[in-house]
């Protein structure tokens, strides 16, 4: 579900609206409570929220069905931002009334700094909950935000300067009555009407002539290394300026890397070798879109710049990971979005996921495919991340294989799951014996486990360790 759907929810009958926030999936930006919660509970919800990119809270809908907010517990729901969260969270909200019953709808401002609980805790929604923070975490976050986002703050131009087709296309998408309704919907413009940074980027033809440094740079080499002078290995041709509003730089950045990057001969999920790209596309458009919607907006003078090496991708953004967070370990940072008004419209139209587990993903895809693990190194202005085309596997352990055991690696890869002996033969188009041994050659590796309650036990499965 894209964030919009909350939004084109609301658009309809009050009747028709809570039936689709009844079977609406909980998301990033979207959360029921039942009627009966308190407002001091109903707080935790709209700090997380705050402290992300916003969102909704549905109040008065529980297990499914609707059970309402009673007259006397509605006014104590609406006091909740203002007597139990602090500073306090900036929300509107709404009364849907359906056969007697009474649905309060928060909207949910993202936050300018750093919002509590009345109890001093601070919370973060990531994915569908919302997170208690630990003592680093909030110092992370209150290191970033300790002034409004970059993002929120407006510029000198009005929302008539903006590509009307893309507003009015983004309008339609989200459900909006008009489109000063559907940028007021993302905070795209200030409380007084001014469009915002976030606004002239995601919608402006060229944002660059306010902006000259908000573009993606596409690079390719013919060699591993970069070189100097004459000895430069970059492509006649091979460095493009992908320039345009966020969505048409990641559009054009995206359909020159699918281009340009090096492919090789690969086993496929149809069981036959086909062309394959050395870096999965997931992989490297995760690493794009993180590096376009979170990159600092407000430092002049550097791009996003993706480099493509015959062995590997380097996409660079300015701005540093956000506040403690350890490039060493990148699995265990913390969602935080610097651009929550931009990463909110990137969910909306697809581009980005509402998940916050995008560096756990890059993570996964690379090991599912037998790459070696991504690197984050970042200096005092940028962060850069490494994909590489390295096989997991050291070359002492590929050269002890017999031949084929590599091709049910990957099949068990692809698959992503435990198999039978019998399953990995038809897949591999190879006799059980053969394929026997070379399960069993990789189980000497510690490549993979054999599983099962005897030795002919027609339930075993072999899966990746």
């Amino acid at each position: 579900m894209i964030s919009g759907s909350v939004d084109r929810a609301l658009a309809l009958s009050a009747a028709e609206a809570v039936a689709e926030l009844t079977d609406l999936p909980e998301n990033q930006w979207f959360e029921r409570k039942s009627g009966r919660i308190s407002a001091k509970d109903l707080a935790v919800p709209l700090v997380a929220m705050a402290n992300a990119e916003g969102g909704y809270v549905a109040v008065g809908i529980f297990d499914g069905a609707v059970d309402g907010v009673s007259p006397r517990h509605a006014n104590d729901l609406r006091q909740a931002a203002f007597d139990y969260t602090f500073p306090a969270v900036r929300c509107e909200v709404s009364e849907l009334h359906v056969d007697g019953r009474t649905v309060l709808v928060f909207r949910v401002d993202p936050g300018d700094q750093v919002h509590e609980n009345t109890r001093g805790n601070v919370y973060l929604r990531v994915g569908d909950e919302s997170r208690k923070l630990n003592y680093t975490q909030r110092r992370e976050l209150e290191y970033d935000r300790g002034s409004a986002p970059f993002d929120g703050t407006a510029v000198r131009v009005s929302p008539g300067d903006l590509d009307h087709d893309q507003v009015d296309a983004f309008q339609t998408l989200i459900g909006a009555s008009s489109p000063t309704g559907a940028l007021a919907a993302r905070d795209l413009l200030t409380r007084d009407g001014r469009l915002t940074v976030a606004g002239w980027l995601l919608f402006a033809e060229r944002p660059q002539s306010l902006f000259p440094s908000a573009l993606v740079r596409v690079l390719r080499y013919s060699n591993v290394e970069r070189g100097t002078g004459s000895r430069m290995s970059l492509y006649s041709g091979g460095d493009v300026r992908c320039e345009g509003s966020i969505p048409h730089q990641i559009d054009e950045a995206s359909a020159l890397i699918d281009d340009w990057l090096p492919k090789v001969q690969a086993l496929g999920a149809s069981g036959r070798f086909e062309p394959r790209p050395i870096i999965p596309r997931e992989v490297w458009l995760e690493g794009l879109v993180n590096a376009v919607v979170h990159r600092s907006y407000s430092m002049a003078g550097d791009h996003v710049r993706v480099e493509i090496f015959p062995n590997r991708i380097e996409i660079q953004s300015p701005g540093r990971f956000p506040g403690l967070a350890d490039p060493a370990d990148p699995m265990m940072i913390s969602r935080y979005a610097r651009n929550p008004r931009i990463v909110r419209v990137c969910s909306d139209m697809g581009i980005a996921r509402e998940l916050g587990e995008g560096i756990k993903r890059i993570f996964a895809e690379m090991r599912r495919v037998g790459l070696v693990d991504p690197i984050y190194t970042q200096d005092p202005g940028s962060v850069r991340l490494v994909l590489s085309a390295t096989d997991a596997l050291p070359e002492a352990v590929r050269r002890r294989l017999p031949k084929g055991a590599r091709e049910l690696l990957d099949i068990l890869r692809l698959e992503n799951r435990p198999m039978g002996t019998g399953q990995i033969a038809d897949l591999a188009s190879v006799s059980r014996p053969t394929v026997l041994r070379q399960l069993r050659a990789l189980q000497d590796q510690k490549l993979v486990i054999w599983e099962g309650q005897t030795p002919r036990d027609p339930r075993a499965s072999w899966r990746l360790r």
